[in-house]
């Protein structure tokens, strides 16, 4: 499966239906969505990082590549697999979209905050510009944008910093800009000003998936909500054989 295959998906789409990507934690995960007929899946690192033993952020890169693999070797050729690869591990542009490419993923999350702080986004848009230039279009890059989970400084409007950080993300040559946790009375007028596809975060207790493309988004993730949940599930039946 091609880059350009997992781009065409994210275009076209009629208000109210977005694309809706799981998020598999491992190999197993991944089947159970391919086999319910999701067109493309999308790795959460925080996900995965409890799936290995990790806390988020904690996992190697050498084990998440390889987490990733195996992910992309259980599933069909035909759904496309993108990586949440965190801030990139510190990897040059070149090293990282060969290892992410080595790992049969035709996409990936880039984020724009480092050990809990917003990275300037001119540095972070020429990374992107790098790594665009690497990888050509072999590569769908989602341009994480964490205005909304690490804050901004004091006297700067958190939804117009997002805004220019999308748009400079964008021309570098992002395919689609993911900012995570904005609250959902802002997803419309993100999606006016920024050109292009919008990754909304969809949460339990939150709008669903239908109701976030309504406001505006087109792709729809879950972080590590998925694994989180059955988790929950495994616990339950723990609880009930304990009870015996």
């Amino acid at each position: 499966m091609t880059a350009s295959v997992l781009r065409a998906l994210h275009h076209d789409r009629a208000p109210g239906d977005p694309l809706v990507v799981p998020g598999p934690w491992d190999a197993a995960s991944a089947r159970v969505f391919a086999e319910a007929g999701f067109r493309t899946l999308a790795t959460p690192s925080a996900g995965v990082a409890a799936s290995l033993g990790y806390e988020d952020g904690a996992t190697p890169a050498a084990e998440m590549f390889a987490a990733v693999a195996r992910i992309v070797r259980a599933v069909p050729a035909a759904v496309p697999v993108s990586a949440d690869i965190e801030e990139g591990y510190g990897l040059a542009p070149k090293e990282l979209v060969e290892r992410l490419l080595d790992t049969g993923a035709v996409g990936c999350n880039l984020e724009d905050s480092a050990g809990g702080t917003l990275v300037d986004a001119q540095r972070q848009a020429d990374r992107l510009a790098e790594v665009r230039a690497v990888a050509g279009d072999q590569l769908f890059l989602n341009a994480r944008v964490d205005t909304y989970v690490r804050g901004v400084p004091d006297g700067t409007d958190q939804e117009a910093e997002t805004v220019r950080r999308a748009l400079l993300y964008v021309a570098a040559g992002a395919d689609c800009v993911y900012p995570i946790a904005a609250p959902p009375e802002a997803l419309p007028r993100l999606s006016a000003a920024v050109p292009g596809p919008l990754n909304a975060l969809a949460r339990a207790d939150g709008p669903t998936p239908r109701e976030l493309g309504g406001l505006g988004a087109t792709r729809i993730t879950f972080g590590p909500g998925l694994q989180r949940r059955a988790m929950s599930a495994v616990r339950e039946i723990a609880d009930e054989l304990r009870k015996g």
